[in-house]
């Protein structure tokens, strides 16, 4: 055990581990979740923290003693090492101090031993006087969650490209097939199974476009701003200086904000983007919902399509096979939407200079991010590649329908129509049988009419543009 003393007083700490009593404070005030703060979150930290580091030393505020083994230490963490030392809870009072804290002492700690130094001795490399110099959680934060949250849109962006692609190859393969279009769960009139897929693929796309114009929302950041976004504390070079070394490190073109104090105070860009990423979610749910209609049976449901069989269904029904992957996309949506309303409500509750909420507004964004990243993934390759049709089912069902009939209101009426449509299933007869017996028609205009390629649009028959 090691001794370590802050306002508050003094608190054992254990021998072996990198955080200190800043962290450990918070163990005990926050022992609320079992989730930890987001590994994207603290990796943009480091980098934040090495980027100062390196800047501090090149304005001769820090000695390069001091600097390299901090640089080190931030590296280290931003390759992934030491996550079993950021145990702090994802939700926290304070801001994300108590981040904050937990990553300066997991720097100064480890950058000591690597000076040879015990862990504690601060009066060499100090949590707050050295690793946090001219910084605020008020900007290191909120920074950091721009940078994770780009990184994550980033890899949603690209698993959302290849599930618009795998649906495009479905609506190529489904084009010729002819089945019952729906609405209100009725039969409307005939569709190709692919303009079904197009239409899956399109909205996917727009998700896409989306969220690359969002991206642009999370490249305005506040470090430097320090506490309040007035800049206190920080000289104006190394204002400058520190942003530049970050877009390099982040791979993203940030820019210091304008006006500091909003985006150190106002919250809503995180809104802005968590209301897009719903609409995925929106979007992802309800074409899960669709197949899970179109494959139910096997025998005594739509049984259009059949979706791969991924696992045993049941613990008592022998032989049955659940629509699994699709059931935990709904699941994950639903989680996604339950997280932007907390989102939502974090962001209008912040107060003057500054939102406390922010670790909450982190936790879900962020995990937000990475659930629809897997969910995509998973639905792509464990559900949509494997999508077959039943071509056969859905001739009959087709045959055995009113969807046709609104193709002959052109040629007898509406009203006429309507009194087929009425006769269809009263006799046994199809409705072909029907529509050729009482409709006046010749066999032959009838043939045309009721023609695959002429009952739908060849508009909309077409292959969506292929990704870019």
């Amino acid at each position: 055990m090691r001794i370590e003393e802050d306002l508050l007083g003094q608190r054992e700490i254990p021998g072996k581990v990198y955080y200190g009593i800043h962290t450990v404070r918070a163990l005990e005030n926050f022992p609320l979740t079992s989730f930890r703060v987001h590994p994207r979150l603290i990796q943009a930290i480091a980098l934040i923290k090495k980027a100062a580091a390196e800047v501090n030393c090149e304005l001769g505020h820090l000695s390069r003693e001091i600097a390299a083994p901090l640089i080190q230490a931030a590296d280290e963490v931003m390759n992934g090492q030491w996550q079993d030392q950021f145990v702090v809870d994802a939700l926290q009072g304070g801001a994300g101090t108590s981040t904050n804290m937990n990553i300066n002492e997991v720097l100064a700690n480890r950058a000591l031993e690597l000076l040879g130094k015990g862990r504690g001795e601060y009066a060499v490399i100090h949590p707050l006087n050295h690793v946090n110099l001219q910084q605020s959680t008020n900007d290191v934060y909120p920074t950091g969650l721009r940078i994770a949250a780009l990184w994550l849109l980033k890899l949603l962006s690209e698993e959302c490209a290849r599930l618009q692609e795998a649906l495009q190859e479905k609506e190529a393969e489904f084009a010729h097939v002819i089945k019952v279009g729906r609405t209100e769960m009725q039969d409307a009139v005939p569709i190709m199974l692919g303009q079904e897929f197009s239409a899956y693929a399109q909205a996917i796309a727009r998700d896409r476009w989306r969220l690359y114009k969002v991206e642009e929302r999370l490249r305005q950041i506040n470090l430097g701003g320090t506490a309040v976004g007035t800049g206190l504390n920080a000289d104006k070079k190394y204002i400058y200086m520190v942003n530049d070394r970050v877009r390099v490190y982040s791979g993203f073109g940030l820019s210091r904000a304008e006006n500091m104090i909003d985006v150190t105070q106002n919250a809503d860009v995180f809104v802005e983007v968590s209301g897009l990423v719903k609409t995925l979610a929106v979007n992802l749910s309800k074409i899960a919902h669709d197949l899970r209609l179109l494959s139910s049976g096997p025998f005594a449901g739509l049984g259009e399509i059949r979706l791969p069989e991924r696992q045993a269904g049941s613990s008592i029904m022998p032989g049955k096979v659940n629509p699994v992957i699709p059931e935990a996309v709904n699941q994950a949506a639903f989680q996604v939407i339950a997280g932007d309303v907390a989102i939502t409500l974090a962001a209008q509750s912040g107060q003057l200079e500054l939102n406390s909420f922010m670790p909450l507004i982190a936790h879900h964004l962020l995990g937000n991010l990475e659930l629809l990243a897997n969910s995509v993934r998973v639905f792509r390759e464990f559900c949509v590649q494997g999508i077959v049709a039943n071509e056969e089912q859905c001739r009959y069902l087709l045959r055995n329908s009113l969807a046709a009939v609104t193709a002959l209101v052109p040629y007898v009426g509406y009203d006429r129509a309507s009194y087929l449509a009425h006769l269809v299933g009263k006799d046994g007869r199809s409705f072909e049988e029907i529509a050729l017996a009482e409709s006046g028609l010749t066999a032959e205009e009838l043939a045309k009419i009721l023609n695959p390629k002429l009952m739908t649009s060849p508009g909309v028959v077409r292959l969506s543009d292929k990704t870019q």
